[in-house]
């Protein structure tokens, strides 16, 4: 099956490669660019207030890499940094991942359970509820969209439940933005395999809504009534079902699971 991974050019290749191992023709059309922020001060702020924090939220494995990236020489080289530290929060699979990659010890993680019916920040809050102490801040690390209001660029853009629920439990939230998004530019050759994917049988995978977003405005008058894709939450493929999408089918945003959702559409 020719299947089209959207996700940021910088994870894209090992889904990629994965889902050529198992016999699918895959191909990269990233819909989303990724890049540090230019002013690095905020996240160097947020390592110097680390011990102040309960816990620190991670919405995606790119917040986690960002973040980390302007991690302190000091903070690295001590375990102080964990055991007298905050917990780290990830919203599913590819973040707990990340934040693995990146040093934390998993007893330092609080992630939804991996059989939860979705990888979101309302999993996460019945992993973490209970936990939270009233008064005490929670970072929430995230991104933001270029060219976006001036509360965005400080805080960040993105959904603010977790933060209200944290308000209504005594606990405020702060966000710190470790990168920002945009939408790519495509080359000729890529636009032409994108529109081919709109009506040959090919099976996008989003794990984005801001990926259809995108897609839909680098190809405004293009159908997708015969297209097919799948999307990792119920908020994506509502999203897909907006820009036309003619099928769609959801799965959980793991290889094993994305697999499985393959085989239903062959």
């Amino acid at each position: 099956m020719r299947v089209v991974i959207t996700r940021p050019a910088g994870d894209a290749q090992t889904w990629v490669d994965a889902l050529q191992n198992a016999g699918h023709q895959a191909l990269a059309l990233p819909l989303i660019d990724v890049g540090p922020m230019h002013n690095a001060q905020p996240v160097l702020q947020a390592w110097a207030q680390w011990p102040e924090f309960q816990a620190v939220m991670f919405v995606s494995a790119q917040a986690v890499r960002y973040f980390f990236e302007r991690q302190p020489a000091a903070l690295q080289a001590t375990s102080a940094t964990w055991v007298n530290g905050p917990r780290c929060w990830a919203t599913g699979p590819g973040t707990h991942k990340a934040l693995l990659q990146a040093g934390v010890p998993e007893a330092c993680i609080a992630s939804p359970a991996v059989d939860a019916a979705q990888f979101d920040s309302e999993a996460l809050w019945q992993r973490v509820s209970a936990q939270v102490q009233a008064g005490k801040p929670v970072l929430i690390v995230r991104g933001q969209d270029v060219n976006t209001e001036p509360d965005a660029a400080l805080n960040g853009t993105g959904r603010d439940w977790l933060a209200q629920q944290l308000q209504a439990a005594g606990a405020c939230a702060q966000f710190v933005v470790a990168y920002e998004r945009r939408a790519p530019e495509w080359s000729h050759e890529q636009t032409t395999q994108a529109v081919q994917a709109a009506t040959d049988g090919s099976v996008w995978c989003f794990s984005s809504s801001q990926a259809i977003q995108n897609l839909g405005h680098a190809l405004p008058a293009q159908s997708w009534a015969k297209a097919r894709c799948i999307a990792t939450h119920p908020r994506i493929a509502q999203t897909a079902q907006a820009l036309g999408f003619g099928e769609i089918q959801m799965s959980k945003p793991s290889l094993p699971d994305l697999l499985v959702s393959l085989e239903s559409l062959a």
